[in-house]
């Protein structure tokens, strides 16, 4: 089941609110949300359900067994298993296929290569499942007592399948006590909304423009051959466009939810293109992942030692192979990792002395090749790509193909580049400052998400699959 769809939209999610807000038993609110986010989960594959019960049970006893043993080597052993059971989950769904391919390709050998089906979600809960023991094993946070809630935790539908990575630490205490407010569930719902927005009515149309440029995503059809050195510029900064408004409109969604169930989640997305570093893009996209990698994997000792660089290219190097078992998806998290060991070689501080134009015309420059490079898993389509944009191509600087497609679309590129820049937050926040300017800004705001609720229904019943990006990894 997916947020944008009108199932879990009309009927879903209110038949789980009713259930939930109809008892003021906390114990009976978690069976609910259980039952609620299993249902979610086995809608399409029910059979992995099984794969997030055991995994949540095994970090559940780990965690217990830590916390028995906090200085011995049962939370030694504890903390391997954990790493080992979900890694070895992970790599055996994920990576197993992948693998088998590159070892024949490198030794010559005929081993069939796995199709092994992806579960859905499988590379967020097995990180937050592997975060909690982590985390218990340095003792940031108590082991949970209850596998209830626990199970609960690693299987709450709002962040289940596409997250952002919730960190147990985040929520530990709203799984004991939470409340909802009327001003939660008022946030929440705006949130819901404004990311089934971001989905429906940018992303979904960013998406089909992309898909007239470059092609679909599995490249069994490709317009890079014969696209202009602009329209492949133009596709690229579309792409990176696209995947802002899913990526950040799944995760507005989630926030929304976990609002109005009384859990406040950190923010995954805060306005990433008005960055001047590319360190800041990264302090400000996919922010979950980011800090998952930095605070358990950029220190980890490489040959018996902290290296810095050497931290920083692991890092990069699994993150790009968290996004997919592809190599293009490799070379993006090491071309992240290159340019952010340039900066910190530079040094913030001459970083930040660089011409503000000069400094959006880098980054931007950087993103959105990067786009260009996660966009194409087929790594001679991505050649062309590259190709593409300094004309190596043999293509012509600009065509009326591309002119047609930017002229038809003009308005949903304008409303898609004020949307990822933080202009209504700031006119919110001087609104609020002057007095009777707050009232005529929710009543403003009350219209808005009532037309983009609206807008967005009639499109979906056009529209029965909406599934988001991050689905796939």
């Amino acid at each position: 089941m997916v947020f944008a769809d009108l199932l879990f939209l009309y009927f879903f999610l209110p038949v789980c609110l009713i259930c939930y807000f109809i008892t003021r038993n906390a114990n009976i609110r978690n069976i609910v949300l259980i039952v609620f986010s299993m249902i979610f989960y086995a809608w399409g594959e029910p059979v992995w359900v099984s794969i997030l019960a055991v995994s949540a049970l095994v970090d559940y006893c780990n965690g217990r067994v830590i916390e028995k043993h906090p200085e011995g080597w049962q939370a030694k052993l504890a903390l391997a298993w954990s790493l080992i059971f979900n890694l070895g989950l992970l790599f055996g769904f994920k990576y197993t296929g992948f693998f088998v391919e590159n070892l024949n390709n490198a030794a010559g050998l005929n081993i069939p290569v796995p199709h092994i089906k992806l579960p859905i979600g499988i590379s967020f809960y097995t990180f937050q499942t592997i975060s909690y023991t982590i985390d218990c094993y340095w003792g940031k946070v108590k082991p949970q007592k209850s596998f209830l809630k626990f199970l609960m935790y690693v299987s709450l539908f709002p962040q289940l399948v596409a997250g952002p990575i919730v960190r147990y630490s985040v929520i530990a205490e709203e799984i004991e006590d939470r409340k909802t407010t009327i001003n939660d569930i008022s946030e929440g719902f705006s949130r819901i909304i404004l990311g089934l927005g971001k989905k429906v009515l940018i992303a979904n149309s960013l998406s089909t423009v992309v898909t007239s440029l470059f092609g679909n995503a599995d490249n069994k059809y490709s317009a890079i051959d014969s696209l202009s050195v602009l329209g492949t510029w133009y596709g690229a900064i579309l792409v990176g466009l696209w995947y802002y408004f899913d990526f950040s409109g799944y995760s507005d969604i989630a926030i929304g939810l976990g609002r109005i169930f009384g859990f406040h989640f950190d923010e995954n997305f805060k306005y990433p293109f008005i960055c001047k570093t590319i360190s800041e893009f990264w302090q400000r996209w996919h922010i979950s992942l980011s800090s998952f990698f930095r605070d358990y994997v950029l220190y980890i000792p490489i040959f018996g030692k902290r290296r810095k660089y050497g931290g920083l290219f692991l890092v990069w190097f699994l993150t790009g192979l968290w996004h997919g078992a592809s190599w293009n998806f490799v070379f993006w998290g090491l071309y992240y990792g290159l340019f952010i060991m340039m900066e910190m070689m530079i040094g913030k501080k001459k970083m930040k002395k660089m011409p503000v134009p000069a400094a959006h015309i880098y980054t931007k420059t950087i993103i959105f090749l990067g786009f260009g490079i996660f966009y194409f898993e087929s790594l001679p389509k991505l050649c062309k790509f590259f190709k593409g944009l300094i004309g190596l191509n043999g293509n012509s600087f600009c065509d009326s193909y591309t002119a047609n497609i930017f002229m038809g679309n003009i308005f949903l590129f304008i409303a898609a580049i004020f949307f990822a820049m933080p202009v209504i937050p700031k006119i919110r926040e001087k609104a609020f400052r002057k007095p009777g300017s707050a009232y005529i800004f929710q009543s403003a705001g009350v219209i808005c998400n009532a037309l983009i609720l609206i807008a967005s229904s009639l499109l979906l019943l056009n529209n029965t699959n909406n599934p988001f990006l991050y689905f796939r990894f």
